[in-house]
């Protein structure tokens, strides 16, 4: 009886703690909506959704996710463990404007020879990437789907909602995709946490404080730009507009 009991209370907190690991972040409401790219895979045997709130407008949260990739901006996680298994990773911690414009059918690399290709795009709101990782010369048995969605809150913040979905394609997938999932979890949470770092502490360096402010009026984008990604010992726009003009009188 006692073998019993014990074996009850360990099924019982490994499916709170699956059902915490699949379910990290969301809302009731997050976890069951739509998400871009769901029609792709309809029929799923998997499906995780994790969020999370990051103090910066989605215009400023869009950049890290766009340059999303091996040989790109990395996937912000645990880069160090990637490498022990010869992914190449080496997260960026700056916009590079140069990987900015994913589209349709673009390469986006987990490693140097596993790639996954942009299956759907909202520029500014969503990118959905869809590919598997084959097993050695044998196809993967798995089809799989990985949404990155922003979405705007009511104070101007934003959610960072990320999905994935898979669809089991033979009897033994879940016995790669389901133990994977713990391990997806602990990279997943430290990529979104990392996200909302950038973006949230974005550089100096991409604030208009060169010669372009001397064109900012206060009610102008560039200046509700600058006035929401400005340091505390920044002055604001208004100020270095009263500057100048002092100056220039």
């Amino acid at each position: 009886m006692r073998n019993v009991m014990m074996a009850s209370s360990a099924v019982f907190l490994a499916t709170l703690i699956r059902r915490r690991y699949l379910r990290w972040g969301v809302t009731a409401a997050e976890q069951w909506s739509y998400l871009p790219g769901d029609t792709l895979l309809p029929d799923t045997n998997l499906m995780a959704t994790r969020a999370i709130s990051i103090h910066a407008a989605p215009e400023d949260v869009w950049p890290w996710i766009a340059q999303l990739g091996q040989g790109r901006g990395g996937f912000y996680s645990y880069d160090f463990l990637e490498n022990l298994i010869g992914c190449d990773i080496h997260s960026a911690d700056r916009v590079h404007p140069e990987w900015q414009h994913p589209a349709v059918g673009t390469e986006i690399k987990l490693a140097p020879q596993l790639p996954l290709s942009v299956a759907a795009l909202e520029p500014g709101t969503a990118l959905v990437l869809r590919g598997a990782v084959p097993m050695g010369s044998t196809a993967p048995p798995y089809d799989f789907t990985w949404a990155f969605v922003i979405r705007r809150a009511p104070d101007g913040t934003s959610r960072l909602v990320v999905r994935e979905r898979y669809l089991y394609k033979n009897r033994w997938a879940p016995l790669i995709v389901q133990p994977a999932e713990l391990l997806s979890c602990l990279m997943s949470v430290r990529m979104l946490r990392t996200i909302k770092k950038r973006a949230e502490q974005a550089p100096g360096d991409s604030l208009p404080l060169t010669a372009n402010v001397l064109t900012l009026h206060p009610n102008s984008p560039a200046a509700q730009h600058f006035e929401r990604r400005r340091p505390r010992n920044v002055p604001s726009a208004n100020t270095i507009d009263q500057q100048i003009k002092e100056v220039l009188r």
